[in-house]
């Protein structure tokens, strides 16, 4: 209907391209025009003006010979004050496009080892969207951004790293742990060193005060019954000592066997060695 009235409508975001018998005449913007055929005229074709998107897969190696897949995105759109270029001088865009991305991408990632192509990415896509910028400018084609959304490499080669990664894991793991394991036992021998150190010191505390008791009780007995001398006291309390000894091992049912020389005599001979040992102690401890 639109013919017969001469009339023709361009949509939004898009131009038409208008001939007059066979001859570029003019681009049309969005809205309603006059096209009267008998003159010749018609529209040859549309044009959209929107963003467009482009993913190219390209297969390449990298320097240590990794063969991977870059998949790259590219967002273009027609210029409109070249909306003729665009039209004319390319029958598809598309193709044209991929050419160049897989031109760059090949001569870029073959430089890179597989750890720095994934490291410059932003690189290679620079590099993939100036070169398309100079060469789509001259056809009315304006190469807004380039990415560069995954390199993948082969499975053998993604689970290879993997397992490095995990070994690599694994092994700082166990270096954790046996760096604990260090501090504990040290951490461990060091509470082992003071507990014994103020056990000996209990134990040179106790032993002081059961020598400043039996002191203090000897000086004691002297005193309340005369006659008797500090040698007769220690004696009479070294033998209660004894016998309570003998007491306690004999009610204790876990003892072991004890054998214990027992006697008149054996009784002095303990009270002497007993008594020697006291009066070397002292006698250390004042030197």
């Amino acid at each position: 209907m639109g013919n017969l009235c001469c009339c023709v409508q361009v949509d939004q975001s898009t131009v038409a391209i208008r001939e007059q018998f066979g001859k570029f005449d003019g681009v049309l913007e969005p809205g309603c025009h006059c096209m009267p055929w008998f003159v010749g005229k018609r529209v040859a074709g549309h044009l959209t003006l929107r963003l467009q998107q482009l993913d190219v897969r390209c297969e390449t190696k990298t320097k240590d010979n990794v063969f991977v897949n870059v998949v790259a995105s590219i967002q273009y759109r027609a210029l409109a004050g070249k909306a003729s270029d665009a039209f004319y001088k390319l029958s598809n865009t598309r193709s044209q496009i991929q050419a160049y991305v897989f031109d760059v991408i090949r001569a870029s990632v073959p430089k890179l080892h597989l750890d720095d192509a994934f490291e410059q990415k932003d690189e290679i896509a620079k590099a993939v969207e100036e070169e398309l910028e100079k060469a789509m400018s001259a056809y009315g084609f304006e190469i807004v951004q380039t990415l560069i959304v995954d390199i993948e490499p082969d499975e053998h080669v993604k689970r290879a790293m993997n397992e490095i990664n995990a070994a690599a894991r694994l092994r700082a793991a166990a270096n954790e742990k046996a760096e604990a394991e260090k501090i504990v036992q040290i951490k461990r021998a060091e509470g082992e060193a003071e507990a014994k150190y103020l056990s000996g010191l209990g134990i040179a505390r106790q032993r002081q005060a059961i020598v400043d008791g039996l002191r203090d009780s000897v000086l004691g007995f002297s005193v309340n019954v005369p006659g008797t001398t500090a040698k007769d006291v220690m004696d009479m309390v070294l033998i209660t000592q004894y016998f309570d000894t003998m007491k306690e091992i004999g009610a204790s049912s876990k003892a072991s066997s004890v054998f214990i020389p027992h006697g008149p005599g054996a009784v002095r001979d303990i009270a002497t060695q007993i008594r020697d040992g006291l009066l070397q102690g002292s006698s250390v401890t004042q030197h």
